[in-house]
């Protein structure tokens, strides 16, 4: 089949249906160089009703949607655990992989979806396996990237975020059977929402060597998981980083502050400010002979273009992009996805055992506390139907 710019399309297959499933079948319906052959959920109602709408066919499991619609590439769009096993099958099969964040609920079952990807790739060198982190898109990151890779900032020395604007009522929780459970979801605020922020902080600066985290646990809302969480991060180079969450804050405050030898630059409000150091803060210390001076600094308001394309279908363009071999790279490739995921599971596995943990950490004892929590869970979840979600009311910058 040839798209209506000439080229060919790509048939791609959707897994998981719910309220990130809607976001991604607006975008993919208007791709001109995309076919959707098969909508996927375990909820018959819902494939009915989503290939009905979008005139593709509904499967009911993942195994046939690879069986019998003839997709090129997936989509996974199902609650977290079920992520591993639809992305090992697909690449069984040579299918190409975009999935949702997080990559996985654990370290280790990430690694085993990494692992399968790389023995696909010997069979079918040209495959791609991609993940979901659109906020990579978006113009004030962008900026902060380039200004860190071009050392803008010199040696830095501290980096401190605060995003609350994670703000989560009750009912949101309520809304399904699988939000904020141990056995559903594997966690919550680091799991569900953070994801964005953590694969963030490890793009901009790496991983630290050293966690120390503190979770409350169902401390705003009637949940069995993590709704508010400080971090703390030790980095060799000497830097120290603060990540501070929760989905019981309103309103909010998302404020990223980055300290460097020559100067600070600060993200809130849809504004980057650069107080610009005029030398290195570092020399001036060593050599200033007055013990109260400071560095003399300039405000510098830093112009960020915003009328530029963002957002799921920017990472699904580049995608289908790479699937049709073009040469120009994904987003984000899906082995990116751990290393988010080593920070959520590091933090809680601080948390549990009180006390700072070295990265790389035991991901077997990550697990094995994981387990334990979904077997001695005690929690029994109130579900109602009533919630009004808006997907794109949850996409905040």
């Amino acid at each position: 089949m040839t798209a209506a710019n000439g080229t060919h399309t790509v048939k791609v297959g959707l897994v998981g249906l719910g309220n990130i499933g809607m976001t991604h079948m607006s975008y993919l319906s208007k791709m001109d160089d995309v076919e959707v052959v098969g909508v996927c959920d375990v909820v018959r109602e819902q494939a009915d009703a989503f290939a009905s709408r979008y005139g593709t066919t509904p499967y009911y499991s993942h195994v046939d949607l690879f069986d019998h619609s003839g997709l090129d590439a997936v989509i996974i769009a199902v609650p977290h655990y079920a992520h591993v096993p639809v992305a090992i099958e697909a690449f069984s099969r040579g299918i190409h992989v975009l999935c949702e964040k997080p990559l996985a609920v654990h370290v280790n079952d990430a690694k085993k979806m990494i692992d399968a990807y790389a023995e696909a790739k010997r069979e079918k060198p040209d495959l791609q396996f991609g993940i979901m982190f659109q906020e990579r898109t978006y113009p004030f990151y962008q900026k902060l990237k380039d200004l860190l890779d071009h050392g803008d900032l010199g040696r830095l020395t501290r980096v401190t975020w605060i995003n609350t604007t994670w703000f989560r009522t009750q009912a949101y929780y309520d809304s399904g059977s699988w939000r904020a459970t141990w056995a559903g979801e594997g966690g919550g605020i680091l799991t569900n929402q953070c994801p964005h922020n953590l694969d963030m902080y490890q793009w901009l600066f790496g991983l630290p060597s050293r966690i120390s985290g503190f979770a409350h646990i169902g401390k705003y809302h009637k949940i069995e998981v993590e709704d508010e969480v400080t971090a703390y991060f030790e980095h060799d180079h000497g830097m120290v980083g603060h990540f501070i969450v929760t989905t019981g804050e309103s309103p909010g405050t998302n404020r990223l502050e980055i300290v460097g030898e020559y100067g600070k630059v600060v993200y809130e409000d849809s504004k980057l400010v650069f107080y610009r150091n005029r030398e290195s803060m570092f020399k001036f210390s060593e050599e200033s002979k007055q013990g109260f001076a400071h560095v003399e600094n300039w405000y510098t308001e830093i112009p960020v273009n915003v009328k530029v394309p963002t957002g799921h279908h920017v990472v699904a363009d580049r995608f289908i992009k790479a699937v049709r071999g073009s040469s120009e790279p994904l987003i984000a490739y899906g082995p990116e996805g751990l290393n988010g995921l080593i920070l959520a599971n590091g933090i809680m596995l601080s948390s549990f055992q009180k006390r700072m943990i070295d990265v790389p950490f035991d991901a077997d004892e990550y697990e094995s506390i994981l387990q334990e929590l979904i077997k001695r869970s005690q929690f029994v979840k109130q579900c109602t139907d009533h919630a009004v979600l808006n997907m794109n009311d949850s996409f905040n910058v």
